[in-house]
């Protein structure tokens, strides 16, 4: 039986004497599955995942995971459970990238406790898995935008959270890097992970996505598989231009019209 990792119930959202970002949002993503959250610019989807991770509170709604509320935990246990690839990450401190994404494992030590051997080997796993052992002496100030990019997504691979929201996680990326990127990410959700990525390209959600989640003006459009989210019709009110879809394999693929 599959597992609900995250429900969203009847979410609304805004900024402080700002106009309202999130309209009565629902969503529902099961361990081992991957929701694509697609919209345009300015659709809502960062500051969604914000919401999610307890960044900003809602105007109205619920947010659970694994069926409890988002207030029945705090910090350390939600970054146990919770992990946030942003797009980009101002790192104010010269860390290198071994000693960065070590703080990925800081929900799991005591106050004041240093890594143990065991945590030094989940960071050499992930600099392994994402192909990026050579940067670990590199100062994260230096990397290039794929490199970081890529260095975040192991740093949420270090901390280890049973649901990971990855905010447009491939816009960085050259195209060998996203491959290896999204096969990554089908990996973990094959381990049981639930993965909500948000994105503007619906090329990706339909290669990528078990359900995908249609976000525009903050408002739901749709929510469902792929091949039913993604229609020339559904696609051309999200974007508000003419797409046409044709039928490739099992996945749907966007054409301009």
């Amino acid at each position: 039986m599959n597992t609900l990792a995250l429900e969203v119930r009847h979410l609304s959202f805004g900024y402080q004497g700002g106009r309202p970002v999130l309209h009565d949002v629902n969503l529902a993503a099961e361990a081992g599955s991957i929701m694509a959250v697609l919209g345009p610019n300015g659709a809502g989807k960062s500051s969604l995942l914000h919401v999610l991770l307890g960044l900003h509170r809602p105007w109205k709604g619920e947010v659970r995971f694994f069926g409890k509320p988002l207030s029945a935990y705090d910090r350390r246990s939600l970054s146990r459970t919770v992990g946030l690839v942003p797009q980009r990450e101002h790192v104010p401190f010269a860390f290198r990238v071994e000693e960065y994404l070590l703080l990925g494992r800081s929900p799991h030590l005591g106050l004041l406790a240093q890594p143990t051997a065991s945590d030094l080997e989940v960071v050499e796993a992930a600099l392994s898995r994402l192909g990026i052992a050579h940067l670990r002496g590199r100062e994260v100030a230096s990397l290039s935008g794929g490199e970081h990019q890529l260095v975040l997504v192991a740093r949420a691979l270090v901390q280890g959270a049973a649901v990971m929201l990855l905010d447009e996680p491939t816009a960085h990326l050259d195209l060998g890097n996203k491959h290896r990127t999204l096969a990554l990410l089908r990996s973990l959700a094959a381990e049981g992970r639930a993965i909500v990525l948000t994105t503007h390209d619906p090329h990706l959600a339909a290669y990528l996505a078990d359900q995908v989640l249609l976000l525009r003006a903050g408002r739901v459009l749709f929510g469902g598989p792929p091949q039913e989210a993604l229609t020339g019709e559904r696609l051309s009110e999200l974007y508000g231009v003419p797409v046409r879809v044709a039928q490739v394999g099992s996945r749907p693929c966007v054409l301009p019209q």
